[in-house]
């Protein structure tokens, strides 16, 4: 993965969004394979529901999770995140990064944005006692700027729900085999399944009458993801960092290029 000239978090930002194409109904190579409905409905109709569902959402939360090997060891990805985010581009949450890069709580509203990294993120994005330095002059504090920063710029399209919809605009591939309904965290779901090339993803939809996506998961060589989506059309919270807590993107340094 090439670097920008913002943190790592914002090319690990780009990365996850990335990811979701594949995970979301992408068409296997093989041949199809018959699939079982439930009542009237087949797997395809209930992908579809779920799609839509998740399209025309003016807000979600997102909880992302990446256990891969790859991931785990790299400082430049991201290997968690739990997002509330919506159309308007407006979010609140946390991001992880392997390796360990660190954690960062991000928040942003219109142009706006503040993060709070931690001591391990600033080590991690500036080595040695420079990264130190940094982790205890910005301890417990927000860094604020706007998406116009080359630091920030690529949190953008993170907390960006118009992003995830535009990618989940495919078919679900003929292939797709239902499961039976199980419980994830007290939601009772549906799993759809198809493999392809050695993966194997499965979308759990809700059995409610909205059929949502609840969790779209993917599996095969190195790879392990987990997408959850919950909190539909929830308000994104709309409070912002006290500007006593907060300190301007300008007294940061440009991070070294790696």
């Amino acid at each position: 993965m090439s670097r920008t000239q913002g943190f790592a978090i914002a090319t690990s930002a780009v990365s996850m969004a990335l990811l979701l194409p594949p995970m979301l109904f992408s068409p296997p190579t093989s041949a199809a394979v018959p699939a079982r409905t439930a009542g009237n409905q087949s797997p395809q109709d209930l992908a579809a529901q779920a799609e839509r569902g998740l399209r025309n959402a003016s807000s979600v939360r997102l909880v992302y999770a990446d256990r891969s090997a790859t991931a785990r060891s790299s400082k430049r990805l991201p290997t968690a995140m739990d997002l509330a985010l919506d159309r308007a581009g407006n979010c609140a949450g946390t991001m992880t990064l392997g390796g360990h890069g660190g954690t960062v709580q991000i928040v942003k509203r219109g142009n706006d944005v503040w993060m709070k990294p931690d001591a391990a993120f600033w080590k991690a994005e500036y080595p040695g006692k420079r990264g130190a330095g940094l982790a205890t002059t910005f301890s417990k504090r927000y860094i604020h700027g706007s998406t116009s920063s080359n630091l920030l710029a690529g949190i953008a399209s993170t907390c960006d729900l118009r992003e995830i919809q535009d990618v989940a605009k495919v078919s679900a591939p003929s292939s797709l085999k239902e499961g039976l309904a199980t419980t994830l965290d007290g939601t009772r779901v549906v799993p759809l399944s198809f493999q392809v090339n050695g993966f194997t993803s499965t979308l759990y939809v809700t059995t409610g009458k909205d059929h949502r996506l609840y969790r779209a998961v993917q599996k095969g060589p190195d790879t392990d993801l987990s997408l959850t989506f919950t909190a539909y059309n929830v308000p994104v919270p709309k409070t912002t960092p006290p500007a006593g807590q907060t300190v301007d993107i300008s007294r940061v340094p440009q991070p070294p290029r790696s």
